[in-house]
C-alpha cells in the first residue's frame, strides 16, 4: 500500500500587511500573538510564521525583545515548528529585517527571493477608518515603495542564517523569484532540500488565477525536480480557493491572519485556529492527511527543536 501523502499547513499568525483597525481579531500584544499561535498548532498547523509588533499601537516591529515575550511560551506549549520573519516590513531596512532571525535561530526563516512593487494602497478603498495614523500612512507610502530584497541582501541574510542551522521558507511573489533561487542554488548559497512559498494576489506579484498558479508550479518543477517542497499561500479572498488548488497539486498550504482576514465572503475570521480548521477540513475532504510538526521536520530536513536559540 502506498504511503499516504502529508500536507503541511503553515499559520501565518499576525503579519505586517494588515493593520490592527481592519479587524478586531488580528494578534498584536505578544500575549494574543502567543495565544493565537498556540491554538492555531493545537488545531493543526505545523508551522508557526511569526512577526512582531508594536504592544501599544500594532505597528510592525523587528525588535528581538518584542519576540522574546512569546517565543519561549510558544516553545513550552506546542511542538509546532517557529518560523520568524526576516520580511518584517516593506519599509524596514534589511539589518532590521534580519535581526530576530539570526539572533534566536530558528529552525526556519522566511527569505524573499526578489525586490519587487509591494502595494498594500488598493486597501484604502475597503478601509476608511483608522484608530493609528500611521496606519493610513502604511498603506498611501506603498504606492512609491520598492520592497528591497537584492541578491546582496539575500545571500547575507541565506548565508548567516545557514551558520545557525537555519532554513529557509523561500518566498516567490513571481517567476522570477523561482529563476533567483535557481541562481542562489547553482552559486552554492543555499542547499539541501527546498522550501518554496508561493505567494499569489499581492500588488506587484502574480495573481491569483488558476493558470498563475500552475505557471507556478510548472516553473518550479522544472527548475527543481524532485528537490524541494512546495507550498501556497493566496492573499485575502483567494486563500482557501488556492490552498484547495495546490493541495490536489500535491503542494503545502499556508493560512492565518497575516494573508487573509477572512473565513468566508463578508466574515471576518474570528481566530487563526478558526482559518487552520477550515483549510484542514478541506484537506481532508480531499483525502489528504495533514502532517504533525515532526513529519514537517523530516520534510523540510530541519535540524530541530531542540536546537533553537530560545
Amino acid at each position: 500500500m502506498a504511503t499516504q501523502r502529508k500536507v503541511i499547513i503553515t499559520c501565518a499568525v499576525t503579519g505586517a500587511i494588515h493593520t490592527p483597525s481592519m479587524s478586531p481579531h488580528l494578534p498584536v500584544t505578544p500575549e494574543e500573538i502567543a495565544e493565537a499561535a498556540i491554538a492555531a498548532a493545537e488545531a493543526g498547523a505545523a508551522i508557526l510564521h511569526l512577526h512582531a509588533r508594536d504592544p501599544s499601537t500594532g505597528r510592525p516591529t523587528q525588535d528581538p525583545a518584542v519576540f522574546e515575550k512569546f517565543l519561549p511560551r510558544i516553545k513550552a506549549s506546542t511542538d509546532a515548528v517557529i518560523n520568524l520573519t526576516t520580511g518584517g516590513s516593506p519599509h524596514m531596512t534589511v539589518e532590521e529585517r534580519m535581526r530576530p532571525a539570526i539572533e534566536f535561530q530558528p529552525e526556519l526563516a522566511s527569505m524573499n527571493m526578489g525586490s519587487m512593487n509591494f502595494g498594500l494602497f488598493p486597501m484604502l478603498e475597503r478601509f476608511q477608518a483608522f484608530e493609528h495614523e500611521w496606519e493610513r500612512e502604511h498603506l498611501e507610502n506603498s504606492r512609491d515603495l520598492v520592497f528591497k530584497n537584492t541578491f546582496a541582501d539575500i545571500e547575507k541574510t541565506m548565508t548567516l542564517g545557514a551558520l545557525n542551522g537555519t532554513r529557509f521558507e523561500c518566498e516567490c511573489y513571481d517567476i522570477g523569484h523561482l529563476y533567483n533561487l535557481r541562481n542562489l542554488v547553482d552559486r552554492g548559497v543555499v542547499g539541501g532540500r527546498l522550501f518554496v512559498q508561493s505567494v499569489f494576489g499581492i500588488l506587484g506579484g502574480i495573481g491569483p488565477h488558476a493558470e498563475d498558479v500552475m505557471h507556478m508550479r510548472r516553473t518550479a518543477d522544472r527548475l527543481f525536480g524532485d528537490g524541494y517542497a512546495w507550498s501556497v499561500l493566496g492573499a485575502g479572498s483567494n486563500q482557501m480557493r488556492i490552498a484547495a488548488q495546490a493541495a490536489a497539486m500535491g503542494g503545502h498550504v499556508r493560512v492565518g491572519l497575516e494573508d487573509s482576514l477572512w473565513l468566508g465572503p463578508g466574515r471576518l475570521a474570528e481566530s487563526n485556529a478558526s482559518q487552520v480548521r477550515k483549510v484542514r477540513e478541506l484537506l481532508e475532504g480531499l483525502s489528504l492527511a495533514v502532517a504533525t510538526a515532526d513529519e514537517a521536520r523530516e520534510i523540510l530536513e530541519l535540524k530541530g527543536g531542540d536546537r533553537v536559540g530560545f
